[in-house]
């Protein structure tokens, strides 16, 4: 029988989240869920002793509220094996018509918040660990490589994730152990967009065509899109069992087609002139 992996996950109180929590208990292995309404797990912790499950507060956009739920998971635990940073929240409307107060909100939980989840748990994976190691599986999204209108915010908070997640990659000695990888999942059934802070149409985009004013129609609709979240979730778990896991997952055949069609495009416009940057001096 396998040893149970200890899982660390952010953003549990619904939908990816959740469903993980769920899953790496089904898979026999031990988590510590961390929430802002921790009470919405009230029915797993009545289901799992505290040897499996651990419940603990947590809001990302408090950074010593962080360190301490990752102190608590050491007490109870002793080391971390995979951190599941997916914690965040949306906002949609035009980029016009988007106070820059929710704006910046936006950026403390999914880029800051996600960033210093990221940097704790990379410490710990280092520091506590013993052996050292671990997995760290950060939350993207497809608007992370292809912005979407109307959710422009969102959209550059998942780029500027990507940066510093690619990045932070990159910096760690491979003698820690600690493999990274950026989860890129399309449209997947959660409730995401029913949570989502959804801002009046500016006035000078009112044009029925616009993908605005479209977007709006669709919410408006009531209709579910998207690829079956309990499978994508399914994914991410095997993914964290690979010994050589990927930098990125594109998860979903919607994820795979926008990324790919947004590759092309950049493939495309640095060929049309790559002839401008012939014969510019760089300095030595």
């Amino acid at each position: 029988m396998s040893i149970p992996r200890i899982w660390f996950i952010t953003g549990t109180s619904s939908g990816f989240g959740r469903l993980m929590t769920e899953n790496a208990l089904g898979h026999g292995d031990i988590v510590v869920a961390t929430a802002r309404k921790p009470e919405a797990l009230d029915d797993l912790k009545s289901q799992y002793p505290s040897s499996k499950l651990l419940v603990l507060p947590l809001d990302v956009t408090n950074n010593r509220q962080i360190k301490d739920v990752f102190s608590k998971a050491k007490e109870a635990f002793g080391r971390i094996d995979v951190v599941f940073n997916i914690a965040g929240r949306g906002i949609l409307g035009e980029a016009e018509g988007t106070p820059e107060d929710e704006a910046r909100a936006l950026f403390d939980t999914n880029f800051w918040g996600a960033t210093n989840v990221s940097r704790e748990a990379v410490r710990f994976f280092r520091e506590e660990n013993k052996p050292a190691g671990g997995r760290l599986l950060v939350n993207s999204s497809k608007v992370g490589i292809q912005a979407v209108p109307f959710a422009g915010y969102y959209s550059a908070t998942k780029h500027a994730l990507e940066g510093i997640t690619k990045a932070l990659a990159q910096e760690l000695d491979p003698a820690w152990n600690i493999k990274v990888t950026l989860v890129q999942p399309g449209f997947f059934r959660t409730d995401v967009g029913a949570k989502s802070v959804v801002f009046p149409i500016h006035p000078a985009y009112t044009n029925p065509t616009l993908p605005g004013t479209i977007f709006r129609a669709f919410l408006a609709s009531g209709k579910e899109i998207g690829s079956d979240t309990a499978q994508g979730v399914e994914k991410i778990y095997e993914l964290a069992c690979l010994s050589e896991p990927p930098m990125r997952l594109a998860l979903g055949i919607d994820a795979i087609r926008d990324i790919r069609a947004e590759l092309k495009g950049v493939e495309a416009d640095v060929g049309k002139y790559e002839s401008w940057s012939e014969g510019l001096v760089l300095d030595t």
